[in-house]
């Protein structure tokens, strides 16, 4: 296989050809179109002195035959059918012949026909490299004065002219020096600017590259809100599937565009958080203008403020768990001594049955209070999340095994339907096994009897207009009073006597430190569903 850097020779040594037999085809439209103007001047009678002055006839079949001349050269070149190095240096030859011949039959070398040979020789003398390169001047220089010698052994009346034949050698030459000098020159600045485009189309390339695959979502909009650019990241957080249409900032969001308009005309301003979609975390766009002047467009960064908020939560939770830390002791000591107390006076045998009702009051409520004090500390206590690629679909697999032996549940009650079932998501194993059984306990202690048996659904796929992965648990129950449904994830909001309030906040909590998304959906026929969208797995979280 060709390195890279032979390739790019080979295709530098390709675009060289090609410009040379381009050059070669202006070149003999020069000869077709001088032939014919002087073939046009000879029929019309409107030849200006000295043109054919010597011999009239020599140079009618001289014009005559350069025009056709170049009519075959152009058939050759059309066809290709001889190599470029000989096409060179017949269209030389040819030029110096005819052109010498049109100077003879128009009185020689003062007649300042000769210096039409110019043209050709700085042609040649940049398509040839070398020491080949000063071979058009000297063919000319040669002819020239080979033509002046003729004159001088004929016994012609012309009068033969040397010094004008050096002159005008000399200027052959310095012409072949200048078109070397220019061609070298040229050839420079084009490898030079082949050099610059190449790294532009590089970084361009790059740019793309690197932007594409941001974790902040970038959008470039010009004055009128279209949008000129969109990363990969900027859709999923807009939960649009990407398309090469060209859009418009409203049909991306409404609310994104209000926040351009507001920052157009207060730069300054607080710009505030939009959620384009409900299952979606909120972002944080920011504006840039792009352009020294305005209405050249903006740039626009939107930020999943969630790993920001993970943080700050990260920071409450660690001065909650100092704080739980220090009156922990305190609390559970005395509640530790009701308890006991509670129980002691319980197997009392001269205790009446009322007040057998109060010790289990009292029972209840200091374990309801100790369950309490444990879940504040495990929200304060938070380890570290190590987020890994799972297959969802074992993962639940062998959770439910492990749940339907730790909570002595019935198998079959709950059921597992994930397509595709290859479907993976990146997720901490251990918080998501803890939302899991949090939301399994809400769905089996509110759900009905479904077919004789309480039932609850683990129903797992990907969304179909962002293909982001989500798992939903439903049960069969009366689902959720619409007044409540805003409290649901509040802390210590339960609508159970014996619950603490405390479960949904921590599930979310444990889902948004991955980077994930637990929200109530509503389902139209009954029951209740609680849906956890995934961050897309192609990305990493760690």
């Amino acid at each position: 296989m060709l390195s890279l850097s032979t390739q790019a020779n080979k295709l530098a040594g390709v675009e060289k050809q090609s410009e040379s037999w381009r050059l070669i085809y202006l070149l003999n439209y020069y000869r077709l179109g001088l032939s014919l103007l002087l073939v046009v001047l000879y029929l019309t009678g409107s030849l200006f002195k000295p043109l054919g002055s010597h011999s009239p006839l020599l140079f009618i079949v001289t014009a005559c035959c350069y025009l056709i001349s170049g009519v075959v050269i152009h058939q050759l070149l059309n066809r290709q059918v001889t190599r470029l190095k000989i096409q060179i240096y017949l269209n030389i030859i040819i030029d110096v012949i005819f052109i010498t011949l049109l100077m003879h039959s128009s009185g020689g070398v003062s007649s300042g026909i000769g210096s039409l040979m110019v043209v050709s020789i700085a042609c040649g003398s940049i398509l040839l490299s070398g020491r080949a390169a000063f071979f058009p001047a000297s063919l000319a220089s040669l002819v020239i004065l080979t033509e002046q010698g003729f004159i001088q052994i004929s016994g012609s009346h012309l009068q033969a002219s040397f010094l004008q034949s050096g002159i005008l050698g000399i200027t052959f030459f310095a012409t072949s020096i200048l078109a070397i000098v220019l061609a070298w020159r040229l050839q420079e600045s084009e490898a030079l600017a082949k050099k610059q485009s190449i790294d532009l189309a590089n970084m361009a390339q790059l740019t793309e590259h690197v932007v594409q695959r941001m974790q902040t979502g970038v959008i470039v909009v010009d004055e009128d809100m279209t949008v000129r650019l969109i990363n990969a990241s900027a859709w999923q957080m807009l939960g649009l599937p990407p398309t090469s249409k060209t859009v418009r900032l409203n049909q991306l969001s409404d609310l994104l565009r209000d926040r351009l308009i507001d920052w157009r005309h207060d730069p300054f301003g607080q710009t505030a958080c939009i959620q384009p979609v409900s299952t979606h975390t909120n972002i944080q766009p920011r504006f840039a203008r792009i352009g020294q002047y305005d209405g050249q467009g903006s740039l626009i960064f939107l930020e999943d403020i969630s790993a920001t908020a993970q943080q700050a939560q990260q920071m409450q939770l660690a001065s909650l768990g100092q704080l739980t830390a220090s009156i922990a002791h305190e609390i559970r000591n005395p509640l530790g001594a009701i308890s006991h107390a509670g129980q002691l006076l319980s197997e009392s045998e001269s205790l009446a049955a009322p007040d057998q009702r109060l010790t289990q009051i009292i029972s209840d409520n200091t374990r309801r209070l100790n369950a309490i004090v444990e879940n504040v500390m495990q929200v304060s206590r938070r380890d570290p999340h190590h987020i890994e690629l799972i297959t969802l679909k074992n993962f639940l697999d062998n959770f439910l095994l492990e749940y339907q032996l730790g909570q002595a549940v019935t198998p079959g009650i709950i059921s597992i339907h994930i397509e595709p079932e290859e479907l993976e998501i990146r997720f901490d194993t251990s918080h998501l096994r803890q939302i899991l059984v949090n939301l399994c306990d809400n769905a089996l202690r509110h759900s009905a009897d479904y077919g004789g048996l309480p039932k609850v659904e683990l129903i797992g796929g990907t969304t179909s207009d962002f293909n982001r992965p989500f798992l939903d648990v439903v049960d069969h129950g009366p689902g959720v009073r619409a007044d409540d449904i805003p409290h649901l994830f509040e802390p210590f909001f339960t609508s159970s006597t014996n619950g603490t309030g405390l479960g949904l906040y921590i599930s979310r909590q444990l889902a948004e430190s991955n980077q994930a998304h637990l929200n109530y959906v509503v389902i139209p026929t009954g029951g209740a569903c609680f849906r956890i969208s995934f961050q897309d797995p192609r990305r990493n979280i760690n």
